[in-house]
């Protein structure tokens, strides 16, 4: 007997029969002996759906306000699975996340996890209960209902398989596993029947929808055994997402191409080049509670330097205002715009740390096909770059066959 962690997407929970064919799969593992927590999100488009119903009373919700709107999409749920479970025969209890009391700082809308309380899920569970969780949610330490931020579900799954000591945390989404990039941009893209954390975090990190980042940070720092399978089809092994490398010499250099259609470049011209300067220009950003991803500085010859970075397209305007109210008068800066019309391409492979040249194949392909590189952002195991977002899935498409990601 296992503990088993199953966390379904809104597309797998969204409407009634595919919410009993989540039923009949719980079922059949329940059958098999094992104790089964199930996650679920809102069904599909519920949360915009949400999101629209307040943005019409106010421009900009409270964020507050806005928390307590959209975790109700989860709450309606895990009721309906529960039914559904009980309907097959079978003893079911729906939890919100205040009801499991999954422990969250305040920062809504994007809150982490600081702890979850086992104690309930577990006296149900072994008491034969499967035990519906709603993902996406959790409450603060006033009792104010929080959220994890887009994908959160994931996150929600993976921490619960961590603080229950799951046997294993199963992935259900509309795809059966982890491709080399997204099939709806390259047909020829292939399932991998296994991808490194690293990988996995570094794909996630860098734009592929698969899995919310945070859920492969929790997955690696806990050593949960991940899976990635379709709610869509009965057979198939997924996706494994792995803790060891594999020792095998036929293991293409590069797993896969993710790539980011929501990130807004930012841009502030002539500063002092002096010490001290990108956090003054960035710590009023982070302050405001906004991500940075990619950074560039570059020093002219005049003694000023010009200042790069990028943030979620979504948050560009909230953070050119920030610059322009706070930043720009007190450091001097000559200009600051925006540009929200770019996209970033990444290539993720564990075999970079043993080849060379994969940098310069990436940029001679992007440059035969005429497609400028705005920016650069390189780790151990990934190669990122922006450009124009017109030119985005060439850029994929050419990527994955400069890299012979087809070929099994």
């Amino acid at each position: 007997m296992a503990l088993i962690v199953q966390k379904y997407g809104g597309t797998s929970v969204a409407n009634p029969e595919r919410i009993r064919n989540v039923a009949r799969r719980v079922a059949r593992y329940k059958a098999m002996g094992h104790q089964i927590v199930v996650v679920v999100s809102a069904m599909s488009g519920e949360t915009n759906k949400l999101i629209t119903l307040a943005k019409e009373l106010m421009a900009e919700p409270d964020p507050r306000e806005l928390d307590m709107i959209v975790s109700t999409g989860e709450q309606v749920t895990i009721g309906l699975t529960a039914l559904a479970l009980i309907e097959l025969g079978i003893k079911a209890k729906s939890y919100t996340g205040a009801q499991v009391k999954i422990l969250t700082d305040d920062s809504y809308t994007k809150a982490r996890i600081l702890n979850i309380d086992q104690h309930n899920l577990k006296a149900d569970l072994d008491a034969g209960y499967v035990c519906v969780v709603a993902g996406f949610q959790g409450v603060d330490e006033n009792g104010n209902i929080t959220t994890l931020g887009r994908g959160g579900s994931d996150t929600t799954g993976v921490a619960l398989a961590a603080a229950l000591g799951a046997d294993e945390c199963q992935i259900y989404t509309d795809v059966d596993g982890v491709y080399t990039t997204d099939p709806r941009v390259v047909p020829e893209a292939r399932r991998l029947k296994s991808i490194t954390f690293e990988e996995m975090l570094e794909l996630a990190s860098q734009g592929s929808k698969v899995l919310q980042i945070r859920s492969v940070e929790f997955a690696g720092k806990y050593k949960v055994k991940l899976r990635v399978l379709s709610s869509f089809e009965d057979e198939g092994d997924g996706t494994l997402i792995t803790f060891e490398e594999e020792e095998n010499m036929e293991q293409p250099i590069i797993s896969g191409i993710a790539f980011n259609r929501d990130e807004a470049k930012i841009t502030v011209l002539g500063v002092p080049d002096k010490p001290g300067i990108a956090y003054q220009i960035l710590g009023p950003i982070a302050d405001a509670n906004i991500d940075v991803d990619m950074i560039i500085q570059n020093t002219g010859a005049d003694g000023t330097t010009d200042f790069t970075f990028t943030v979620h397209k979504n948050e560009m305007n909230k953070a050119l205002n920030i610059l322009r109210d706070k930043v720009q008068g007190h450091i001097g800066a000559r200009e600051i715009s925006g540009d929200d019309k770019i996209a970033k391409v990444s290539v993720v492979g564990v075999g970079m740390r043993s080849h060379v040249g994969i940098a310069s194949q990436m940029f001679r392909t992007l440059a035969e096909e005429g497609i400028n590189i705005q920016m650069i952002s390189t780790s151990e195991i990934k190669i990122a770059v922006v450009v124009d977002e017109k030119y985005l899935e060439l850029a994929v498409r050419v990527l994955h066959k400069a890299f012979e990601l087809e070929e099994a």
